[in-house]
């Protein structure tokens, strides 16, 4: 059996910029200056992009990436910086992609985990398994076979980096709820890659 640790580096929200940067361009926004909207969109659409695609999959992704900009554009007036930046980004991001999931008409196709794995290696992330491509691939369609609510957790909290007291206030629920869901997720990724003859072994941080 291959053994492989499936959790790297996480990369948080806040990787791109510092809280100094994020007051200054929220400050621009505010006096309306010119081009501030459009920084913002170039500083976090990648990230809005890939977070989409991990969660409702590459045919999704861009129609949920336009409709996370469009809230998030909505509600800057409101921000009040109770949270980080890219935090309350992310909150607005997943719930575009969870109310997109909600709306998909039953009778459309559902992307296979081959298909998404494809998508997902294509950017490296920390579900890689070192250099291995054929490895990669594995773990990335395992990962796009858990239950929506149960991938969301995980890449919110193992790929991205979010502390739980986040991933909570993103996905509506408290933070004991979180860890729970996200020890769930991990024995399911577990039981996943076990069958694919993967032994993973999962950080267990926080």
């Amino acid at each position: 059996m291959l053994a492989v640790s499936i959790i790297d580096r996480p990369m948080g929200v806040g990787a791109a910029a510092t809280p100094a940067d994020e007051a200054a361009l929220l400050d621009a926004i505010r006096r309306e200056a010119p081009g501030s909207r459009e920084a913002l969109y170039h500083r976090y659409k990648r990230r809005v992009f890939a977070l989409a695609v991990r969660i409702v999959g590459a045919m999704d992704a861009e129609e949920v990436t336009q409709e996370a900009f469009i809230r998030i554009f909505r509600g800057l007036g409101k921000f009040r910086g109770d949270s980080a930046l890219g935090t309350w980004i992310y909150r607005l991001a997943v719930n575009a992609a969870l109310s997109h999931r909600s709306r998909r008409r039953p009778d459309l196709p559902e992307a296979s985990p081959e298909s998404e794995a494809e998508n997902l290696v294509a950017e490296p992330r920390p579900y890689e398994g070192g250099g291995d491509s054929v490895l990669r691939a594995r773990l990335q369609k395992a990962l796009w076979r858990l239950p929506m609510g149960y991938r969301t957790v995980i890449v919110l909290h193992d790929v991205e980096g979010l502390e739980h007291e986040e991933v909570a206030s993103i996905l509506g629920c408290h933070v004991g709820t979180s860890k729970s869901q996200l020890h769930k997720a991990r024995a399911k990724l577990r039981e996943i890659l076990s069958a694919e003859g993967i032994t993973a072994a999962v950080l267990e941080r926080g």
